[in-house]
């Protein structure tokens, strides 16, 4: 009998798509109305069924539209989005989507995250470049030497700084970058590309998940649920550093079983083609790490520091990101020497190898069009909280997390989710006795629980890299969900009466 192959992620994407567009012919379309506002008229703009009406930008302007937010987080910046109004959700007339939107999504997606894309794609053309030098083998074989016996460490470190990166300025889109330099490492420590898939994308996945300070998350849904953003930082913290410490301890139960049976490894039937793939050499040889290689690698690695001072610091977005690799593969050009012809051929041929990457991006955007065409998700929204309301704190905390992480299938963005449902979601607190800031921490669990599988988040494209099937990253990472998920509910629990 012929094994039952689990499809691509490409094929996962485009049946969620059908699932969706289906979706859209059930549930009602409808749409709660939105208000932004316009600095350069110091006005409110409202929308309402596609009707714009200019508001004065006042306090009363918003206490009479039951909107609970302080005037100046408004005229200072902190929301720059438009919010969900309470109270005003209408159904509007069923917009299905059919045969040809569902066609043409995709199409847009790839359209709308095309600053992703080429971002991926330079990233692509400048690993081909720094593999080409031999920077990468030379210096991986020097790493294994002085890691011997201590990779373990390797874990701890990676898994850690991304968090870090995650919790802070929401590191997430840009670990993309990660993954070509550290999945060597990772093999060449003699564990499998799941740990490196999991460092990276769990680390990213727990620091987002627990957001202290990250403006695209906690700041911008404190700021839309009336609160100062620091309100609840405490049991933020202290989530961090539990659920941290279950990752990194999950994640080096998992590595060293690999180290110890390379047959135990998820991934043990791609173990050849994975290490081909990314060109490591299983060699006891010593290459010389020559000044040259040091400084091609010292470049490399100093692309990414300046990525992630770029983001954190001067507002850069994918634009500035990109360029920064395209100059470093220009700079290690001309250090090597490479000739012309031989360069661009290998850098399209890098990017190439991350087209599919980049494919899967605008695809999981495109899902997300079809929502947004079919007018479903404030429906979904509207009838969560219901669902909610009225319950005692305790029932209603956990009820929350659970129709976060539901919503968030629908809401992938955080600053979306945020900017949609703190308005509505966060007064059902007062309801209850409950501070907003429960609400917000609530809303960072449930997303950040979904997204560890989330396949219209950036998981598909993240296992694209090491073409690693869907099911065996659900496989590896379900239990620790599980674990996540019963620990979340404790937290939460407890906060809401102590």
């Amino acid at each position: 009998m012929k094994k039952i192959k689990f499809p691509s992620a490409q094929t996962v994407l485009l049946l969620i798509a059908a699932f969706v567009a289906l979706l859209t012919w059930v549930i009602p379309s409808g749409q709660y109305d939105r208000l932004a506002y316009n600095k350069e008229d110091n006005s409110f703009i409202k929308t309402s069924q596609e009707k714009l009406i200019i508001l004065e930008a006042s306090q009363k302007t918003l206490d009479d539209l039951q909107v609970k937010i302080p005037l100046e987080k408004f005229t200072s910046g902190a929301i720059y989005k438009a919010i969900s109004i309470p109270g005003t959700y209408q159904k509007l007339e069923a917009r299905p989507q059919g045969f040809i939107p569902f066609i043409l999504a995709p199409l847009k997606g790839i359209i709308q995250v095309a600053d992703i894309i080429i971002l991926v794609l330079f990233i692509g053309g400048l690993v081909a470049i720094v593999n080409f030098t031999g920077a990468f083998e030379a210096g991986i074989s020097r790493l294994s030497i002085l890691l011997k016996g201590k990779e373990f460490i390797l874990i701890i470190v990676v898994t850690t700084l991304i968090a870090l990166g995650g919790t802070t300025f929401g590191l997430a889109e840009e670990t993309i970058a990660f993954y070509p330099i550290l999945i060597p490492i990772f093999i060449a420590a003699k564990y499998d590309a799941i740990v490196a898939l999991a460092c990276i994308y769990i680390g990213s996945s727990i620091g987002v998940m627990v957001s202290t300070i990250n403006p695209f998350s906690t700041i911008i849904a404190s700021n839309s649920a009336g609160i100062n953003w620091t309100s609840g930082i405490e049991g933020r913290v202290i989530m961090l550093i539990i659920g941290l410490v279950i990752c990194i301890l999950y994640i080096i139960k998992y590595a060293q079983k690999v180290k110890k049976d390379p047959s135990k490894s998820i991934i043990f039937d791609q173990k050849e083609s994975i290490e081909k793939r990314f060109s490591f050499q299983n060699s006891s040889e010593t290459i010389n790490f020559t000044f040259r290689l040091k400084l091609v690698l010292t470049i490399f690695i100093l692309c990414f520091v300046i990525m992630v001072y770029g983001v954190s610091n001067l507002d850069w977005w994918f634009i500035e990101m990109t360029g920064i690799f395209f100059v470093g593969a220009l700079l290690i050009g001309f250090i090597c020497r490479i000739n012309e012809t031989v360069f661009v051929d290998t850098f399209i041929k890098g990017a190439n190898e991350l087209l599919s990457v980049a494919f899967i991006i605008g695809l999981a955007r495109g899902v997300t069009i079809l929502m947004e065409d079919g007018l479903i998700s404030d429906t979904l929204l509207f009838y969560s909280s219901s669902f909610t309301n009225g319950m005692n704190k305790g029932l209603f905390i956990n009820s929350m997390l659970f129709v976060y992480s539901g919503l968030s299938f629908f809401i992938p963005s955080s600053s979306g989710m945020a900017v949609l449902t703190m308005p509505i979601m966060s007064p059902l607190a007062d309801t209850v006795s409950l501070g907003r800031e429960h609400v917000v921490n609530t809303y960072l669990l449930g997303m950040g629980l979904f997204n560890f599988i989330n396949p219209t988040g950036l998981i598909l494209a993240s296992l694209a890299i090491v073409k690693v099937g869907y099911d065996k990253w659900l496989k590896f990472v379900i239990p620790l969900v599980l674990i996540l998920t019963l620990v979340s509910m404790i937290f939460l629990t407890i906060s809401v009466y102590i």
